[in-house]
């Protein structure tokens, strides 16, 4: 499907999309919206960065709608299991970017905060919780929230899940759903004990494979820069003495680090806006256009809000933060180097990002050069990363301005069909981007 227009989304979940500047979904949006809006469990293989937040988040708020029922105290009609807070709170942001013009509650649970806010919002009972498993069960047994009204169960980064121990605590939130329920099923990977999982917990499911996009694109050249952290402003500044970096997008990993950001820059004369979640649509519409018309130099931007950002002649792209998902990377630097120009993009490195680079080359299959001209190098930090495990020896530059170059392949999935889930709902949020597919049909023994 080439437009979000042909998923079959109600008028509001369209407007939504659009007004975030999305018109054609992911491989993985195409493949799984339509069933999810059917009811029918799903078995989803897609990396974080290919858009599967929004393939589930858009057909719960759907579905949920179109049912309409009266929340009922400490309950949900929806719960999303997700393995880290930060996630728990990215897809927060999703459900209330989509959701806007809906009238749907929801609200996000992870550990490490005070309880007390997250049964104050639990005690009315909300259409969808995002969860944690450790805090989730904390708040079950205390009796702030039940869990007998959930028609749509989504169970995020399961692999991740199970590589941090939380299975056990997954199984123990299962056994108090209901029977009759919709379940989607997403992870990055399939070892052995997901398989044997999801034929637990699915029903007559689909089976959707989307392949991550692992290359990067033909014409940007890449540079890694090795970095304290309280140098990287510093170092981003210096940066911009180029006057051919005339269009940049800078990457942070957190919405108040764009905002410190762009503020850093404005102070230091520079053009700058920051565009993310926290903004308003008429903030980041604005934003935009400041950048499309040359007026904004920089665009400092989260993932998250970076789906919408379609500038065809984006100079370079600046990694301030790295991402802790690979995938992102290929998505970031993509910005660039479109329509047959050509881009370069920078990425600051500092002493807790070693592996996060080495998670990047891995999936990129090649060694990002380092940039050695600039001020602020530092050689601990790259000694560090020429040691690190399964690292290697990274290449070297001493030109700050070359072009590397890499090939390009997009690669996908696909689906497959597998029959109708015993009812629910089911949802999604974010854009991304891996492409085409193949598929496989599946089952699951009865609850």
């Amino acid at each position: 499907m080439k437009h979000f227009s042909d998923l079959g989304l109600i008028e509001p979940l369209n407007r939504a999309v659009q007004a975030e500047g999305y018109t054609t979904p992911t491989p993985v949006q195409a493949a799984a919206i339509p069933p999810a809006l059917r009811g029918t469990d799903l078995l989803g293989i897609a990396q974080t960065g290919t858009g599967k937040t929004a393939a589930f988040t858009l057909p719960i708020l759907q579905r949920l709608d179109e049912t309409n029922k009266r929340l009922v105290p400490h309950a949900t009609r929806c719960l999303i299991l997700t393995p880290t807070r930060e996630l728990a709170i990215q897809i927060g942001d999703s459900m209330e970017t989509y959701g806007k013009y809906l009238n749907q509650r929801h609200t996000v649970v992870f550990g490490g905060v005070g309880q007390q806010p997250q049964v104050s919002q639990m005690r009315r009972g909300v259409d969808t919780l995002i969860a944690t498993p450790g805090r989730l069960l904390d708040l079950m047994n205390q009796g702030f929230i039940r869990l007998d009204q959930v028609e749509i169960f989504v169970l995020d980064e399961a692999d991740r899940m199970l590589d941090m121990g939380f299975i056990r605590d997954v199984r123990k939130i299962v056994a108090k759903l209901p029977t009759r329920r919709q379940t989607l099923l997403f992870s990055a990977t399939m070892p052995e004990a997901i398989v044997s999982f999801a034929e637990d917990i699915l029903y007559q499911y689909e089976h959707i494979d989307i392949k991550p996009e692992s290359k990067t694109a033909d014409r940007v050249g890449q540079r890694v820069m090795f970095v304290e952290k309280s140098n990287k402003q510093r170092l981003l500044n210096e940066l911009f003495d180029d006057p051919a970096m005339d269009r940049t997008i800078v990457f942070t990993r957190t919405k108040h680090g764009a905002n410190r950001v762009a503020k850093y820059l404005g102070q230091h004369g520079i053009e700058a806006d920051a565009i993310h979640g926290n903004k308003s649509q008429s903030a980041r519409q604005r934003a935009l256009e400041g950048f499309r018309d040359g007026n904004v130099r920089v665009l400092v931007a989260t993932d998250i809000a970076s789906r919408g950002i379609d500038v065809d002649d984006v100079s370079h792209v600046v990694n301030f933060d790295l991402p802790n998902e690979p995938e992102s990377y290929v998505h970031r630097i993509g910005r660039t180097a479109r329509a047959g120009a050509e881009g370069m993009a920078y990425s600051f490195c500092d002493a807790d990002e070693i592996d996060y680079l080495r998670d990047i080359e891995k999936i990129i299959q090649q060694k990002v050069e380092v940039d050695l001209n600039h001020g602020f190098h530092d050689d601990r930090i790259a000694l560090m990363h020429a040691t690190s495990r399964n690292g290697g020896k990274s290449g070297q530059s001493s030109g700050g301005q070359g072009r590397g170059k890499s090939r390009n392949s997009n690669s996908g999935g696909g689906r497959s069909n597998g029959g109708h889930s015993n009812g629910g709902n089911s949802g999604g949020g974010g854009n991304g981007g891996g492409n085409s597919g193949g598929s496989s049909s599946g089952r699951r023994r009865r609850r």
